[in-house]
């Protein structure tokens, strides 16, 4: 009887080692422009009131390069930018981002903008450290991690990942799980449309997929 036990409870133990955990496909740590509030706005470097106020009277960005033609547009320096990008980016699409969008993230240069087109399609984050971890190291994988994100597949994603989606929240994790099987972005764009319009519902279609 002992023994059936000690099976048992070991066989549960395995099980929590060998699933997998789930992973959040939006990278973290950075302060997203398209849902930041004023105040956190206004907390980063070389933001005025007025270029707040133009950063939300224009928002939602769809791109990396859209926000920064907006900052040039603000006469900012090249060198207030990057610092200001040190705290606050616009995701790239680890599948889909040009070359420009990934040149923009402090630090990437031409040999990342390589290395993210080269080990394309991304499906997760263990991928994006064995790849990237090979040329730059863990800890400069996880700095490039905040900047980007592996879009997350609608009919399969778990709370988590929903979650990972700058602004989305738990009304997000309900609608996108209530409309499954997805088949279409216009099915997307009529469903989640309802709920938070056409602006939104665009900048929500940037990180996920149907699969």
């Amino acid at each position: 009887m002992k023994t059936k036990h000690f099976v048992a409870c070991l066989a549960i133990v395995l099980a929590m080692v060998i699933v997998p955990a789930a992973h959040a496909q939006v990278g973290k740590g950075l302060i997203d422009p398209n849902v930041a509030s004023e105040k956190d706005l206004l907390s980063l470097p070389s933001m005025t009131p007025v270029i707040v106020k133009g950063i939300m009277d224009n928002r939602p960005f769809m791109s990396a390069t859209d926000l920064n033609t907006f900052l040039l547009g603000q006469k900012l320096a090249p060198e207030q930018i990057t610092s200001f990008y040190a705290k606050a980016f616009i995701h790239v699409n680890l599948n889909t981002g040009t070359r420009e969008e990934i040149m923009l993230i402090p630090g990437a240069g031409a040999r990342m903008a390589r290395e993210f087109a080269e080990y394309r399609p991304w499906k997760n984050w263990a991928q994006f450290d064995k790849e990237i971890g090979k040329y730059v190291g863990q800890q400069e994988t996880d700095r490039l991690k905040q900047y980007v994100f592996i879009p997350i597949n609608l009919n399969a994603a778990t709370d988590d990942e929903i979650l990972s989606i700058p602004g989305a929240g738990q009304r997000m994790v309900r609608e996108f799980k209530e409309y499954r099987p997805w088949k279409t972005k216009e099915q997307f764009e009529k469903e989640i449309g309802k709920y938070v319009g056409a602006k939104e519902t665009s900048r929500l279609w940037r990180y996920v997929a149907i699969q």
